[in-house]
């Protein structure tokens, strides 16, 4: 989906990651991030960000938490990080991108909550009920300090992705805030809800959901009590160009992950100020039966869109022309994603070791991928900067060990 755009927008990087790729320096099965353009990226939308008076918290779990990643952002002013779970904190931490929002998508488990206070101390944490915020505020009282809680709320007619339901109920807010509170370690910040925003396919356009509703609605019950400086965190679909709505709708944080490497799913229709910097590098590994067959591992597409037709860019050498696309069928959700299968008829039929080049939505974290950054793309000297597996770490991989 996002393919065209790298090959238009980005072309230098798509023939860097491919050169590197043909001189055994990218593993296959790798995401590859281009560490300028996100840095890029990062600096407008901070601007952006700065002028409507949005916090901002960079998200990291779809390019792996990958430390390159993390310092591009803080090189651009993004000094905080959202942590979509445990393990997201503390690979940003490690990268040196401090924990700005904890808890929001994955509630912190009972016994790494004194991790987490201690360690991480959160700006922010969200807790979903009363006995996650007790939790919260033990640890921090244990650790010595006042943490900030959102609450995430959630009301009749908001609308979840299968598996993310929960929260306090939205027309409990007063007594809620009130709740937390009193809690010894704790005070009630502000409110939560995911996803706020979500990209509508039938009209190219993204748009507040019912829940976005529900958080103005708390909002402005909040203040009648003489609440003030309430913190609104609606995170989904942040683009530098939604930031507007999102400040005029009285948010004061924004999340942005695909916004910062351009593939929210509103970059696969329009052409929007951030530059695409993320694609999926493999290499073809056989053929059978007519179709060439490219090693997997990180072909999970986010099912943002409805179903179309894959793509990959193949060659046994590097380019950006259109005649070395190729239609791809990737396995099912339901299945390990071994192998891709490349259509394998007319002219420049894939090779075996053939580098194949995809554009997607990609959930790193969920995969089994190296994530690879490279810098100087736009300087013209591309240059590796680590390898690192799914969740941050540095890996040796084999090839480069044996070359030294």
């Amino acid at each position: 989906m996002f393919l065209n755009s790298l090959m238009r927008r980005n072309p230098d990087f798509v023939l860097a990651a491919m050169n590197l790729h043909r001189e055994n320096k990218i593993p296959a099965n790798s995401y590859v991030i281009d560490l300028d353009a996100v840095e890029r990226n990062a600096l407008l939308f901070g601007a952006k960000a700065k002028q409507l008076g949005l916090s901002v918290f960079a998200m990291t779990k779809q390019v792996g938490r990958h430390s390159g990643f993390c310092q591009a952002v803080m090189r651009a002013g993004i000094q905080r990080s959202v942590a979509v779970d445990m393990a997201c904190a503390v690979a940003c931490d490690r990268a040196g991108l401090k924990t700005g929002h904890l808890g929001h998508l994955v509630q912190v488990p009972r016994a790494e909550a004194d991790f987490a206070a201690s360690r991480l101390t959160p700006d922010f944490w969200t807790v979903f009920n009363s006995e996650k915020g007790l939790e919260a505020a033990i640890a921090s009282k244990g650790a010595g300090r006042e943490q900030k809680l959102l609450t995430r709320i959630q009301a009749e007619g908001d609308c979840f992705y299968s598996g993310h339901e929960g929260g306090f109920p939205a027309r409990d807010i007063i007594a809620v805030a009130d709740m937390i509170d009193e809690l010894d370690g704790a005070n009630f910040a502000g409110i939560t809800t995911f996803p706020a925003l979500l990209f509508d396919s039938a009209t190219c356009s993204v748009k507040p959901t019912p829940n976005f509703s529900t958080l103005s609605a708390a909002a402005e019950k909040l203040a009648a009590t003489g609440r003030r400086n309430i913190e609104v965190n609606a995170p989904g679909t942040t683009s530098s160009i939604v930031l507007p709505m999102l400040a005029d709708a009285g948010a004061t944080q924004c999340e942005p992950g695909n916004g910062l490497h351009g593939t929210t799913p509103l970059h696969a229709v329009k052409e929007l100020p951030e530059d695409p910097a993320v694609l999926y590098l493999t290499e073809v590994s056989h053929s059978h039966g007519g179709t060439a067959y490219c090693f997997g591992g990180g072909l999970y597409i986010d099912p943002v869109f409805p179903a179309y037709q894959v793509r990959a860019l193949v060659s046994p050498e590097a380019t950006v022309e259109t005649g070395f696309l190729r239609d791809v069928e990737i396995p099912d959700y339901s299945a390990i994603d071994y192998y891709g299968k490349i259509d394998a008829t007319g002219t420049n039929r894939p090779s075996v070791g053939d580098t194949v080049i995809f554009g997607f939505r990609g959930q790193a974290f969920v995969t089994r991928s190296h994530v690879v950054g490279i810098s100087g793309v736009a300087g013209g000297d591309p240059r590796i900067t680590s390898i690192e597996n799914a969740n941050g770490v540095q890996v040796e991989w084999t090839a480069a060990c044996s070359a030294r």
